[in-house]
């Protein structure tokens, strides 16, 4: 398992977190978000997951990946 950690703009709530850890479930992976520091923290297969894939997801979700 690999891990990475993304700043994530536009998250405020419970309802943002539980956005991005669903999506994050959907692709396979696993995510930590953090709130206060804007970011998310995604564990992840490196095999069947890229890291464009997750940014993807995220933003797919509404969020800007910087």
């Amino acid at each position: 398992m690999s891990n990475v950690t993304l700043q994530v703009e536009g998250m405020s709530c419970n309802h943002c977190v539980n956005s991005i850890e669903g999506a994050m479930k959907e692709l396979g992976a696993s995510a930590k978000v953090d709130l206060s520091a804007k970011s998310v923290e995604v564990s992840y297969d490196e095999s069947k997951l890229t890291v464009a894939a997750i940014k993807e997801a995220i933003e797919d979700q509404g969020y800007d990946v910087v």
